[in-house]
């Protein structure tokens, strides 16, 4: 590692979470300690990072957001208590953490029935505590509903052909006749609404919602089928409700994240798309961090291929080489060839199973086996 001329070196460290091992601020935590036992002489940086996904909100509690709680249905609407992310008036809901798969009783899937209502609860709560701007954080999501449980609990109802409510959940958006919107909350005129998502799906077609992303959440082959009908009639009916043609919209990147939730808030709510993981560097001031820096350090669970489409390492990569500072990854494995690491930007990469080949001691002792790299590193 390069020393600044001035005097001691600076590494910043800005990991995502090891899935099903340790959160992003227990990665980062584990290498600087490493690093600092190596050379302490060394300053460490540590930024919390994020691409709108799972772990969004954590991530702000480090850089100066607070967490508000706020109880609200889970994806099978079952009250869960769950967090936003509040600084001055913008606020961060994660959908991961209201109503996401991580929400579901006993982890047991529900194409058909989950619903993105807890996302629109947050977002009424968010708006009745001050918030003019409310980032959506689209990862993670349970549902197949095409936003319309968020629409629900910001005040629209969906009706069949007699006029009574459709059920909840995506596969009973066939049934749709009419949406009114006159119910919605009046300050949503007045909100700007900004989605955050690392996918550029449209809401339809064989790249959409259902053909991309159901089968994670539980949809066989006939579920397929029966939510792409219910989500081509939804489109339709939020076309008349609205007055406006929307085939730009079904198509539009990110449409199609959530299963459709990032439609609902571009066609009803008037919002618009970020990149998650470039919208959450800027939150957390990451170029501010960077100034100085002789190297950064990043990664996750598992660098792959998934990695390179758009998630918070690669945003991390992606800054470091426009900034010219060298960049190292840590993970739990890769797939990725040599070469491909360093078309991404990575000067280097270093997997845990590098020094312990066996995977269920590697999710154990992670923390153990990250500060050993951290070591190697300083």
């Amino acid at each position: 590692m390069a020393r600044q001329p001035q005097g001691h070196p600076v590494v910043v460290v800005a990991c995502d979470k090891f899935k099903g091992s340790l959160t992003a601020r227990e990665v980062d935590e584990a290498v600087a300690a490493g690093i600092l036992a190596a050379n302490p002489e060394t300053e460490v940086r540590i930024v919390p990072i994020a691409d709108g996904g799972d772990g969004t909100v954590a991530a702000l509690a480090g850089a100066g957001f607070s967490l508000v709680p706020v109880t609200v249905a889970g994806p099978t609407l079952e009250p869960v208590a769950a967090h936003y992310a509040v600084r001055g008036d913008l606020a961060v809901v994660e959908l991961a953490d209201t109503c996401g798969l991580l929400r579901l009783p006993g982890g047991r899937l529900a194409p058909l029935t989950a619903s993105s209502r807890g996302l629109g609860e947050a977002v009424l709560a968010a708006i009745d505590s001050g918030a003019r701007t409310v980032v959506l954080g689209l990862g993670g999501s349970a549902s197949n509903d095409g936003g319309s449980g968020m629409l629900r609990a910001l005040g629209a109802r969906l009706l069949d052909a007699s006029g009574a409510e459709v059920p909840e959940g995506g596969g009973s958006l066939g049934s749709l006749s009419r949406i009114d919107l006159s119910g919605l909350d009046p300050r949503l005129r007045e909100t700007e609404i900004v989605v955050a998502c690392d996918v550029d799906n449209p809401l339809l077609g064989p790249r959409g919602a259902v053909a991309t992303f159901s089968a994670q959440k539980g949809a066989g082959a006939a579920d397929q089928e029966r939510l792409e009908a219910a989500l081509v009639t939804y489109a339709v009916t939020v076309a008349e409700a609205t007055g406006r043609d929307h085939a730009e919209i079904v198509e539009a990147p990110g449409a199609g994240a959530a299963g459709g939730v990032g439609f609902a808030a571009l066609a009803v709510l008037g919002g618009r798309v970020e990149r998650g993981v470039e919208l959450l560097l800027g939150l957390v001031g990451f170029a501010e961090a960077l100034a100085g820096a002789d190297l950064i350090v990043t990664g996750e669970g598992s660098f792959d291929h998934q990695t390179l489409s758009g998630k918070a390492p690669m945003g991390v990569l992606q800054a470091a080489r426009e900034a010219g500072i060298p960049a190292t990854v840590v993970c739990g494995r890769t797939t990725l060839s040599p070469a491909e690491a360093v078309e991404a930007g990575a000067a280097g990469v270093r997997a845990l199973l590098d020094l312990e080949p066996d995977p269920a001691r590697c999710m154990t002792n992670a923390a153990e086996l990250l500060s050993q790299l951290g070591g190697e590193l300083g």
